[in-house]
This record gives structure tokens, C-alpha cells and sequence, in this order.
């Protein structure tokens, strides 16, 4: 009797003493949760940096970024529009899935965003600036304030002080700054620390007078960006949570500039990724891993401990799936792995775009050494902003290189393309020369092409149809 007695308090002591374990671990792991910084840039071209090898552009803070933490070379959005790009972001999902695959879009009623998967583990969400998103219910944000867009002018589109009660609370915290630079209208920081002659002007830019003195102005955008960046990270380092925290950067889709911006060349669908986490991503790192914005979300839940696989997103895809698009690549920010995936997707309409093209869906899908591109509406000619009245660089470009044959046949492919491009991403990586109808690149040409198709059927994307479509996704406000 006394033995089983013994027996007895001894499985409670024990029984007792292990819940005390897990009472501590439980509070320990909630102390150890990792915070989560993300800052958005706006329209800018992810080579445009000295990080990417821009010496001409002053970005100390995004350098001294890269310095601490991992550098991402073949980073994707697969929209190069602000809309669906952040809201691909958000969700973890691609934008005709999604449903913001036009500009000024909105996702399907009832997709989820990190905001409620992260809320769900108990971090506090918050965005400061810009939204570009919608519905509400998709995207809860507790928001700080901040304005949707810059229009220049002498008052301040953010207010970085918004940002104090959110990393200094007790909460593990998910915070968002998107800010509106280097966007247009060029008018924040100083033109007058560049010189416009002593520029170096990159290749997939036309040197011209006019093209250096507007660079003066991007530029100038872009290291006033650079302080906001600075001013942010140094916040979190005086409340002392930079060692627990995961602080990115990345650059949105590319400038406004030709072939950038609206388009699903590398130029508008590539973009800069920095992410810094002491003790945990290898200081000074750089990994070429095909990778894209919808791999991010997954990623952060990872990081934190929560398998990516069995988060239910609010959709289903064409095989009936509700789990994410993208997959983590946490493996690569903690050195343990090199690849990725093995392609990355593009999509593009001109719907909502000032002066788009009525119908010009264009689609498009990249492995590290080429990249394909379907012009499903070719007959008609590429539109928007830069080839209408309100374009400058593009008719600017088209006179200067009259007299170039060569160059000026590439200007002409902004507006006038075919049905298919196929590039030589290695040896031509500004997409100047169409290989599409080189019989030597058949196979790998067939093999893309099929890709894609395969890649748009999931998505249940039907090409001039969905972009037929578009102007139901358009927001209503």
C-alpha cells in the first residue's frame, strides 16, 4: 500500500514537474520569437544600388544591410505592377489565383494574408504608408498611418515615429514600412549630390542628356529611401531587439523606365532582397537561388516555426489545393542549402494602367539561364504612360538612337514584339536579343513554352480570356 502510495506521488511530482517544463518552454519560445521588419521599396530597379553593383547610387544603409546579413541575386515579384505585387507578397499566392492581377486589384473575397496566419501565432501586424491592397478582411493590418502615394510637394508622405509603439511593445511584432520612394514623382532627397555628366550610365538604360538628368532626381529618391532605411533600423537597435530580429528589404518591381515596370522582362520583374538576421543568416552572404515574392510568407512562417504546408491560404487552385504557391526557402537563409526552385513566373496586364493597351496579356516564365515570353495579344501595339502623350524616356530613346540601327531595333520591341521572346539570360541579361526563332534553341524553347502552359492551368488562368476579366478585380473605389 505504501509502495503504491509512493508510486503514486512520485507520477505527480513528475507529472507536475514536466508541465512546469512545458509552462517555461512555452513562455520561452514566445519570448524567442523572432520579430519581422519588412521594407518596401517603390518602383525601383533592383540594380540601381551599390549593393548590385551601382557605385554611382549613395545607399550606405542598404549596403551595410548586405554587410550583416544574406543578399539575394535571383529574386522575383511575378507582377511588375504595385498592386499585385504586394498582394502576392501578402498572401503567398500568384495574382491570377489571387485575383489582383490587374493594377488597382483586389484579391478574391476570403484569401488569407500574413496578417492572419502570424496574428494566429500571436505577433502583432502593423503597416505604415502605402496599402495598394484589398478587400479589408484579406488584409487586417493594424495600421499606423502614412499616406498611399507620394505627390511631392514640401509634407512627408510617413511618419517614422509611427513605428515606436510597435517595436518597442512586449509583442513579437510583423511590421511592414511601405513607403512611396523612388516612385514618381522624383521630388524627395537632393539631385544636386549627382552630377549629371559624371554619371555612369548602365546598358540597359539609352544615354542620353535627358536620360542622365532625370537619373539625378531617381537617384536622389533612392538615397533619400536609403535614410528612411537607416533612420528604421537604427530605432529597432536602440530598443534593442535588432539580434531577434528578421529585417528585410526589397526593391518592389522595376523603375518606370522602358522594358522595367509593366513589362516581364528581368528588369521589371526582378528585384533587390536583402534580409539580415544576427547569429542565424551569415554575414556578408549571397546566394543566386531562383526565388520569388510568394516564397515569402511561407519562408517567415517557417522561421518561426510553423509548417507552411498546412496553412490553409482561403483558395483553392485548379487542383483543388488551398496551400500556398510559393515554398520556403529558410534552408538558404540559414546556409544549409543553395537552390531553390528551378523556374520563376511572370504575368502582366494592361488593364488599369493609364493608357494601356485595351488587351495585352503578357506571360512569361525563367529558369537561371533563360527566359520565355509569351505576347498573346502581338498584333496590337504595346501601351502605357511611357509610349503615349505622357512619356518621356521612350520617345527621348527612339530619337537618339535613330541612327543605330542595331539599338534602335530594340527600342522598337518596347511597343511592337512578337508572340514569342526567348533570351539568353547568361549572355544577354537585358534581353536584347530574341532567340525565339532560332532553330538551335527549339527544345529548350518547347520545354518553356510547355512549362507555362502548365504553370497557367494551375492558376486557372485562360490568357485573353482572364485578361478579359480583369476589369471585375479592379477595386471599386
Amino acid at each position: 500500500m505504501q509502495k503504491c502510495l509512493f508510486i503514486l506521488i512520485f507520477i505527480c511530482c513528475l507529472n507536475a514537474c514536466q508541465n512546469k517544463i512545458e509552462d517555461n518552454a512555452s513562455k520561452n519560445g514566445a519570448d524567442i520569437l523572432p520579430n519581422i521588419f519588412l521594407f518596401l521599396a517603390d518602383d525601383m530597379t533592383w540594380k540601381d544600388c551599390s549593393v548590385y553593383g551601382n557605385m554611382d547610387v549613395k545607399t550606405p544603409h542598404l549596403q551595410s544591410l548586405a554587410d550583416n546579413g544574406m543578399t539575394f541575386h535571383n529574386m522575383f515579384t511575378a507582377t511588375a505592377m504595385c498592386a499585385p505585387t504586394r498582394q502576392q507578397l501578402y498572401t503567398g499566392i500568384y495574382p491570377v489565383r489571387n485575383g489582383a492581377y490587374p493594377n488597382h486589384s483586389q484579391v478574391h473575397s476570403g484569401v488569407k494574408s500574413l496578417v492572419h496566419h502570424f496574428k494566429a501565432q500571436g505577433y502583432q501586424v502593423a503597416l505604415i504608408g502605402k496599402k495598394h491592397f484589398g478587400p479589408q478582411a484579406s488584409f487586417p493590418f493594424e495600421y499606423l498611418g502614412g499616406k498611399g502615394s507620394d505627390k511631392g510637394g514640401n509634407s512627408t508622405d510617413i511618419n517614422l515615429e509611427f513605428i515606436d509603439p510597435v517595436i518597442n511593445s512586449d509583442k513579437p511584432f510583423v511590421l511592414i514600412l511601405a513607403q512611396n520612394q523612388p516612385h514618381l514623382p522624383w521630388t524627395r532627397g537632393n539631385p544636386s549630390q549627382y552630377n549629371a555628366d559624371e554619371l555612369t550610365i548602365p546598358e540597359y538604360l539609352v544615354d542620353t542628356p535627358f536620360t542622365r538628368e532625370e537619373l539625378t532626381k531617381y537617384y536622389a529618391e533612392i538615397t533619400y529611401m536609403d535614410s528612411l532605411l537607416g533612420v528604421c533600423l537604427n530605432k529597432i537597435e536602440i530598443a534593442g531587439k535588432t539580434d531577434n530580429t528578421i529585417s528585410i528589404f526589397t526593391s518592389e518591381q522595376g523603375s518606370t523606365h522602358p522594358f522595367a515596370k509593366w513589362t516581364c522582362y528581368d528588369r521589371g520583374l526582378k528585384t533587390g532582397f536583402i534580409a539580415q538576421w544576427p547569429g542565424k543568416i551569415e554575414k556578408g552572404s549571397k546566394n543566386e537561388a531562383l526565388c520569388q515574392y510568394v516564397d515569402v510568407v511561407p519562408t517567415l512562417l517557417e522561421a518561426i516555426g510553423v509548417k507552411s504546408e498546412l496553412v490553409n491560404t482561403g483558395i483553392t487552385d485548379f487542383n483543388g489545393k488551398n496551400t500556398f504557391d510559393g515554398k520556403s526557402f529558410l534552408p538558404i537563409l540559414l546556409g544549409k542549402e543553395e537552390e531553390h526552385a528551378d523556374m520563376v513566373y511572370g504575368v502582366h496586364t494592361t488593364v488599369g494602367i493609364n493608357n494601356g493597351s485595351e488587351n495585352y496579356p503578357v506571360r512569361s516564365v525563367r529558369t537561371k539561364a533563360f527566359k520565355y515570353i509569351r505576347n498573346l495579344s502581338h498584333e496590337i501595339p504595346f501601351q502605357n504612360n511611357e509610349t503615349e502623350l505622357e512619356g518621356k524616356h521612350y520617345p527621348d530613346w527612339f530619337e537618339a538612337t535613330k541612327n543605330d540601327s542595331d539599338l534602335n531595333q530594340w527600342i522598337s520591341k518596347y511597343q511592337y514584339r512578337p508572340y514569342e521572346e526567348l533570351y539568353d539570360i547568361i549572355n544577354d541579361p537585358w534581353e536584347k536579343t530574341n532567340l525565339a526563332e532560332n532553330a538551335n534553341y527549339d527544345d529548350i524553347r518547347s520545354k518553356l513554352s510547355l512549362a507555362l502552359d502548365k504553370w497557367m492551368l494551375q492558376q486557372g488562368d485562360s490568357g485573353i480570356i482572364t485578361e478579359l476579366k480583369a476589369p471585375e478585380r479592379m477595386a471599386k473605389n
